[in-house]
């Protein structure tokens, strides 16, 4: 489990194919105080397992299912990517409960600075716009965000200076293509209602 407050941009070091799969290398600094082999990481939002580790660098395996749900597929040599380490139990929750679990893909179809912030807006698949609702919590790339306006097939997120300079929000362009996890509690809930 995570909390979408990202720990640092790491960088794609290496990638190869395996067995339908990617293995991903990342250089990174923070994460690596503590990491562990086995240890889940968050990858642009992506709840990974940690199967090798240098001094700045470790490496993960994306399976088919993951490549096909997410952004992971897209990666090059050189793409900035969000991390996080899991959540510890005395850590302080500041951002929201993020699983690392991509619900789908969205894309960003505009994203503008204004005096002291950024607007962005993504379009999100219809059927899953059901879980995006005002004020309400939605990770983007691993990124724990705040919903500001909601329309039929898009909603806006206000980008504050912090998250800019700290996320890789700030390499996107509109036309990218964004990792989308919805809460967590809103999916239970419409499940159980389902089951009534």
């Amino acid at each position: 489990m995570f909390t979408g407050l990202v720990e640092e941009i790491g960088h794609v070091r290496e990638i190869r194919q395996s067995n339908g799969g990617r293995e991903l290398t990342i250089e990174a600094r923070t994460v690596m105080e503590d990491l562990k082999l086995g240890d889940s990481i968050a990858v642009q939002g992506v709840c990974l397992t940690v199967v090798a580790r240098g001094e700045d660098w470790f490496r993960v395996i994306a399976v088919e299912e993951t490549l096909q749900k997410t952004t992971l597929g897209d990666c090059v040599i050189g793409t900035p990517v969000n991390l996080e380490r899991a959540l510890l139990p005395t850590t302080r929750m500041g951002g929201h409960i993020v699983q690392g679990h991509v619900d789908t893909v969205g894309t960003i179809v505009d994203l503008h600075e204004l005096e002291s912030s950024w607007q962005l807006w993504i379009e999100c698949p219809l059927q899953m716009m059901r879980y995006v609702v005002p004020v309400g919590s939605i990770a983007i790339d691993g990124i724990s965000l705040t919903v500001a306006r909601v329309e039929e097939k898009r909603f806006m997120i206000a980008i504050i200076p912090h998250t800019w300079t700290h996320t890789t929000i700030q390499y996107r362009r509109p036309g990218d293509r964004v990792n989308l996890e919805f809460d967590i509690l809103a999916k239970y809930v419409e499940r159980l209602l389902q089951w009534r």
